[in-house]
């Protein structure tokens, strides 16, 4: 009779530690608005596990996210930055705190900036701290040895997002498989 009662402490056991751990990574790393992704993952050519992790990061599947800078909605993306890219499209009106704009836009950019810098982490610190401020770091024999990836990257933050980017895209990638 032990040797049951141990027997079931043990798998109930692991039973709770495998839900427990399956419920804290769905919480650090939810999986939510999966169409709009897949939508815009479709149309821009940027994978699903990368909009996940920059998603998640920015404002954690908060669709109506608001950073202190100005950045808006699920994938932060600045109005001014949303402006020139409904521009391109032709688009007169659009709302940021709309699930499937966010995204959509978000997405359309980070396409961009993956052709803009060509090297993802590169193009992810453009996402984080602006084109104009990469360029400069690139240009700089400190930062970059040849021009187009970064060696250091200088600013605290940017590098806190390219660490949490990483682990991000680790398990989504896993994830989503």
């Amino acid at each position: 009779m032990k040797w049951f009662l141990s027997f079931f402490l043990c798998i109930s056991f692991i039973f709770l530690a495998i839900f427990g751990i399956n419920c804290i990574y769905g919480t650090i790393f939810p999986v939510k608005y999966k169409e709009e992704i897949a939508l815009a993952s479709k149309e821009f050519g940027v994978s699903e596990e990368i909009i996940f992790s920059v998603i998640n990061i920015e404002s954690h599947f908060n669709k109506n996210a608001k950073s202190s800078k100005g950045a808006v909605g699920l994938m932060q993306v600045m109005p001014s930055t949303a402006q020139g890219l409904a521009n391109e499209m032709n688009l007169t009106e659009f709302d940021l705190f709309d699930a499937k704009t966010n995204i959509f836009f978000g997405t359309k950019y980070l396409a961009q900036l993956f052709l803009k810098f060509e090297d993802m982490h590169t193009a992810l610190c453009a996402y984080n701290a602006g084109p104009t401020t990469v360029k400069t770091w690139l240009s700089d024999e400190k930062f970059s040895i040849d021009g187009k990836t970064l060696e250091k990257i200088p600013y605290e933050e940017t590098r806190n997002y390219i660490e949490k980017f990483d682990k991000n895209l680790k398990y989504y990638t896993e994830k989503l498989k």
